[in-house]
């Protein structure tokens, strides 16, 4: 290992300028991955903050009973799906309405809205099914006249949610896919540039496994270097769309160490992707 490492560290400097190119050329694969990655990470956030207005709103009947609503209140709030269960009074819908419409402030009069319950559900219980099962059961309550939660604008928020997730996973495919391919060739110029050096080596008996471990070895050292670049490069990006544009959240401490071992994974899967067929042409 410690000779198959000192080989690693020959080629880069045999070729510096080859090797520099590879890991830019790695860096800005895994920065094109980086950015879209950035893009969907601060949809999906958007996407959330939307999700957790989610909400059912009961309108009670004008004879319901303080202690029905109150019981009632108890036995939503016990459902495994709700978060919080808030009472609005008429004035309170009143206030609200005004404050909200303002343009149309004047035209409200006392009286004019129903009291409600209003109900927010936890997250990972939005889905347009789980929230239209517990519209239903706030139905069955005798003095509800009516529950409104917007199940057209939910299941497209949730269709959207969807759409977006597997065109991330698809597009992060394509990146990943197209880095192993650029890392690939980069790799092949160096097997190339060391052909007669690795006739040499055959011809004192190495082996196939040990000729490849110096490029796989380089493979891995590229790919870390090339995604430490793309990494910076990424967060400068969200720097410069956050001061001009609009505020970005940034990956998590975990999820940019994760992408950076990604970036060794497909260093080393492009090595051996290349390495192994391009020594096979060298006699």
């Amino acid at each position: 290992m410690k000779l198959a490492l000192r080989e690693a560290m020959i080629g880069f400097r045999r070729a510096p300028m080859l090797s520099a190119l590879s890991i830019t050329t790695i860096a800005f694969s895994l920065f094109a991955f980086g950015l879209f990655s950035l893009v969907a990470l601060n949809l999906r956030e958007a996407l959330r903050q939307v999700e957790s207005r989610v909400e059912i709103r009961a309108f009670l009947a004008d004879d319901a009973s303080v202690e029905s609503i109150a019981d009632a209140m108890k036995v939503i709030g016990d459902y495994a799906e709700v978060a919080r269960v808030e009472y609005v009074t008429q004035e309170q819908a009143l206030e609200r309405a005004r404050t909200e419409l303002k343009e149309f402030s004047d035209v409200f009069e006392a009286g004019f809205l129903p009291a409600s319950v209003d109900v927010r559900l936890r997250e990972g219980f939005r889905s347009p099914e789980q929230v239209a099962d517990v519209a239903q059961r706030i139905r069955t309550f005798a003095f509800v006249d009516d529950v409104r939660f917007g199940a057209e604008w939910i299941q497209k928020l949730y269709t959207i949610r969807n759409v977006a997730t597997a065109a991330g996973i698809i597009l992060g495919l394509v990146f990943a896919g197209v880095a192993i391919i650029i890392i690939s060739a980069t790799i092949r110029m160096a097997v190339m540039a060391r052909a007669r050096e690795i006739s040499i080596m055959r011809l004192v008996g190495a082996t196939d496994g040990f000729i490849r471990q110096p490029f796989l070895i380089e493979g891995f050292v590229k790919g870390i270097m090339g995604g430490v670049l793309a990494l910076g490069l990424t967060w400068f990006a969200s720097l410069v769309i956050s001061k001009y544009f609009v505020q970005t959240t940034f990956f998590e401490t975990r999820f940019t160490l994760l992408g950076l071992l990604g970036g060794a994974v497909i260093g080393v899967l492009g090595s051996a992707l290349s390495v192994g067929r391009q020594i096979r042409k060298v006699t």
